[in-house]
């Protein structure tokens, strides 16, 4: 069950999210946890069924809202000019904050701990858990920005990653992706489907970005999104549960 919550930040203010937890009773270890960090249209339909779909599989899942401080085209800039600069100072922030309220619960297992972004926040997640966060074991990134200097990702836990082939605006990042996963001797399993463009994986609607992006060739694709599903769980199961 969905609850809302809100997450406080050092400055006094505090950040809405929403946080979903898998049936039952907590194990007395603690559910491992994740943060899902959302695509630049925000905390939408699409990004809530991924927190229930982490909470199905056994995690508790928290999506922070990055825009809930300020105004919300404010915060957008404010947030793509982060993420084309490489230094995604206030989000980095705000998805700490979060991390850290989720393994500050006494029903989460903070030493187990994965974070996943998609498109504008995979590119978030990646750059975060390069700083190699306390608890966070392994990152997803979906269709995200890769930095061009690989030394930037040492320090970064074993990455899960997908992206479209028909996105030819960040089928290049993927490729990124793997070469530098590769050169750094980092686990990680990062795939590129060719039938697929972006956001594919999720089934947002999004008509203005449908034909505003055509080069990304932007929806929902089922067979590729399965399969990214079970990859990106597979690894989770692995490297943050620690389910052999």
């Amino acid at each position: 069950m969905r609850q809302h919550v809100r997450i406080p930040l050092p400055d006094g203010s505090s950040l809405a999210a929403t946080v979903a937890l898998p049936e039952g009773i907590a194990p007395v270890a603690g559910w491992p946890g994740v943060v899902v960090v959302h695509e630049i249209y925000g905390v939408e339909p699409d990004m809530l069924d991924v927190v229930d779909l982490f909470a199905e599989h056994g995690y508790a899942a928290v999506l922070p809202d990055l825009y809930s401080h300020g105004t919300r085209m404010g915060c957008l800039a404010r947030a793509m000019h982060q993420l084309a600069t490489g230094k995604p100072g206030r989000p980095a922030a705000d998805i700490d904050a979060t991390r850290r309220w989720l393994a500050d619960r006494e029903d989460v297992d903070g030493g187990r701990l994965g974070v996943i972004g998609f498109c504008m926040g995979g590119g978030f997640a990646l750059a975060y858990a390069a700083s190699a966060p306390p608890g966070v074991r392994a990152a997803s990134v979906n269709y995200g920005v890769v930095p061009r200097d690989q030394e930037e990702l040492r320090s970064v836990c074993p990455v899960v990653g997908s992206y479209g082939g028909r996105d030819q605006g960040f089928r290049p990042q993927g490729a990124r992706l793997q070469e530098h996963m590769r050169a750094l001797g980092i686990e990680h399993d990062v795939e590129i489907y060719p039938t697929a463009g972006h956001s594919f994986m999720t089934d947002g609607h999004h008509p203005i970005a449908k034909l505003a992006m055509f080069p990304l060739r932007h929806g929902l694709v089922r067979s590729a999104a399965d399969d990214a599903w079970q990859r990106t769980f597979d690894f989770f199961d692995k490297y943050v549960a620690n389910h052999e």
